[in-house]
């Protein structure tokens, strides 16, 4: 009881800070200097050393904010983790977040270092001018952006928890939680030791929730909260016709197009609406009344999402946006087969080749759906291999066709309805005094998703940076106004007990 008075005292006495307030504004100017400092240290995924150095700024981050940290080995790159002291009675909200960052080529950037921050104001017909970091003050201008690598995607919301975690700590705020940290050092390629480390590292990692500190906010500006990723597996597929291309006036009519073949495979799988024809690709697939409600309210806009594609109309996977993420996808990433444009040569191709992507739901099991695809071309008479057949092959049976897979990241999805999600919306919406968009599951996929099913605990993506800001991309940036929300969300998190 006296722990709950000293709680809702503190939140009574230290409001969710306005935008406009003195101490959040002192706030975020510390985080952009913190920022800088942590975007100097290079973070290329592929880099051993890299990941080290950011280890170590890390280490001395978070140990001054009083958590204790560890450096947890990998079959990979090591895992850094925090915790606050841990007290009995309170639920454990873990966090996730990652710390490397995409390769760069600085001739792409429009700065000679994409390491060394650049703070820049917007210019005219949408171009940016780039302003002295001694026009930097805590006055400063919320619509101002800071351009570097990772400074969204993922490093900012990093630098946003330290600094939530010293607002808490200067307004002596009694933490409703116990605080985990767990960051990821490769989760740009793929985060592949994750789910063993949690069977490794089970106990230390334990908690009753888990927040996801990554991603964009909805384009409406509206606080976000995203529910679950789609999934992903990828296959390759080659068909033959001659063993070498053959000129086209001796040999067509004659020799078996393997364009042709593969162009048969392709357009058997899907209907003049775009919707998969393979017999249980949608299986198990189903929208309550109230999921079906939810989804309509994210303010997407039909019109301009056709408009910015230049599309006159979508495929009917679904109703609406929303809707048809809900389902797996079936795409068709590249083509190849012979030589196109002006190099364009009179003959027929040797073989032609699709790459697959296959995008999954959690009622879709990626192994599953590769044999159902396989399964159908084998129904169109194919016999499938995983070798490039021999003359003896080509000679027995006439139609090959090589299948190369990838493995398998699972989708994942936190029910609408679970109660901290409810908590989570309701935090947001007071805080923002707007309604929060929820995504139900997103159509990109987050490669720890095997990380999050193997914890067993509802998991949210919190998304605080700006949506264009470039991530993985030349220019890559993080509107500064964007600093004062993700603190003003992550205070109100912090600091609100379910």
């Amino acid at each position: 009881m006296r722990n709950s008075l000293l709680l809702l005292l503190c939140l009574a006495t230290f409001p969710v800070f306005g935008q406009d307030n003195v101490q959040l504004k002192t706030q975020v100017r510390h985080t952009i200097d913190e920022l800088i400092d942590f975007i100097s240290i290079p973070n290329d995924a592929l880099d051993h050393a890299d990941i080290n150095r950011n280890i170590s700024w890390l280490t001395q981050k978070f140990n001054a904010r009083g958590f204790n940290t560890s450096v947890l080995p990998t079959e990979e790159e090591s895992l850094f983790f925090a915790a606050l002291p841990m007290e009995t009675g309170k639920p454990t909200l873990l966090w996730y977040m990652h710390f490397d960052g995409q390769s760069v080529d600085p001739s792409k950037w429009d700065q000679p270092d994409p390491y060394k921050v650049v703070l820049k104001a917007a210019g005219e017909e949408g171009s940016w001018e780039t302003r002295p970091l001694s026009e930097l003050s805590e006055d400063i201008d919320y619509s101002w952006r800071l351009f570097g690598r990772s400074v969204s995607d993922d490093k900012g919301p990093i630098v946003m928890f330290l600094n939530t975690i010293d607002l808490l700590q200067k307004n002596k705020v009694e933490l409703p939680f116990n605080i985990k940290v767990i960051l990821d050092g490769q989760e740009e390629r793929s985060s592949k030791p994750l789910p063993k480390a949690v069977e490794t590292y089970k106990d230390l990692l334990e908690a009753d929730y888990l927040i996801i500190g990554d991603g964009p906010m909805h384009y409406s500006g509206k606080p976000t909260l995203v529910y679950g990723c789609r999934g992903i597996t990828t296959m390759s597929l080659t068909t033959y016709g001659p063993i070498r291309p053959q000129h086209s006036g001796h040999y067509g009519n004659y020799a078996p197009n393997p364009a042709f073949q593969l162009a048969e495979i392709l357009a058997s799988m899907k209907d003049a609406d775009g919707r998969v024809t393979i017999p249980g690709y949608y299986d198990g697939i189903e929208l309550t009344d109230s999921e079906r409600s939810i989804l309509q309210a994210v303010p997407d806009d039909a019109a301009n999402i056709n408009s910015a594609l230049q599309i006159s109309e979508p495929d009917k996977v679904g109703g609406f946006y929303q809707e048809a993420l809900q389902y797996p996808s079936l795409n068709i990433r590249g083509m190849s087969s012979a030589w196109v444009g002006p190099q364009a040569r009179t003959i027929v191709p040797a073989s032609a080749t699709a790459e697959l992507d296959l995008r999954l739901v959690p009622e879709t099991k990626g192994d599953r759906m590769k044999s159902l695809v396989k399964k159908h071309i084998e129904g169109l008479g194919y016999r499938i291999t995983d070798t490039v057949p021999d003359a003896q092959m080509r000679a027995a049976y006439p139609k090959w066709v090589t299948i190369s897979e990838s493995d398998v990241t699972d989708a994942f999805r936190t029910p609408l309805d679970n109660t901290f999600g409810t908590h989570l919306v309701k935090t947001l919406s007071s805080t923002f005094e707007d309604q929060v968009v929820q995504i139900r599951i997103t159509g990109g996929t987050v490669p720890i998703a095997p990380f999050i099913n193997a914890l067993k605990v509802p998991a949210f993506i919190l998304p605080v940076v700006n949506p264009d800001n470039n991530q993985h991309s030349p220019n890559e940036n993080l509107k500064i106004g964007q600093i004062s929300y993700g603190i003003r969300a992550m205070y109100a998190i912090l600091s609100s007990a379910p």
